[in-house]
């Protein structure tokens, strides 16, 4: 008669367990690796797009500015009448037509309400010539396109002309080098 094999020793079995159990704990700690990169890397990528809004929605308030300003017969930037509030942006009717120099009042990407800081206009106090955001949050950006360092959000001015503004278009259209000028297009 042949003779019953053996029954599997207990050390064995649990040398085995602890193998899977090492190998399961390996893997729990390179997913949780992975998924705090990736969790760094959309905060990031929220932070700047939150810094793209700012400056868009803070260039357009800028825009408004310059516009209302020229509306009220200065043709240099920054020397017509400046807002007394940010609904003079929205709807200007001092002449004989109504117009619109916002499309609508912008909330701060950090904030998200429309609560930015008007800054006052040196010549009349009661009116306003540029905007900055109310937030404490650190930016990404450490400089502006001018070359003027922000390192909060409240740091970063919006005002018409300045590197954070664009300067409003004019509707002339850019002048061609005299050589791409003449030469045809195909």
């Amino acid at each position: 008669m042949p003779e019953p094999t053996p029954a599997p020793k207990p050390e064995r079995c649990r040398r085995q367990r602890g193998f899977t159990y090492l190998g399961l704990l390996f893997f729990v700690a390179i997913t949780a690796a992975a998924l705090a990169a990736l969790g760094q890397s959309w905060s990031t990528a929220a932070q700047r797009e939150k810094e793209r809004e700012l400056e868009f929605r803070g260039s357009e308030i800028a825009r408004a500015i310059a516009s209302y300003q020229k509306a009220s017969g200065s043709q240099a930037p920054g020397q017509g009448q400046s807002p007394q509030t940010l609904n003079d942006l929205l709807a200007d009717s001092r002449g004989p037509k109504t117009l619109y120099h916002l499309r609508r009042l912008y909330a701060d990407p950090f904030t998200g309400k429309p609560d930015w800081v008007l800054v006052p206009d040196p010549v009349n106090p009661k009116s306003f010539n540029a905007v900055h955001s109310r937030s404490e949050q650190a930016l990404l950006r450490q400089t502006q396109a001018d070359g003027t360092p922000v390192q909060l959000a409240r740091d970063w001015i919006f005002a018409p002309g300045a590197a954070g503004a664009p300067a409003s278009k004019t509707g002339a259209e850019p002048e061609l080098p005299k050589s791409a000028a003449s030469s045809p297009l195909f």
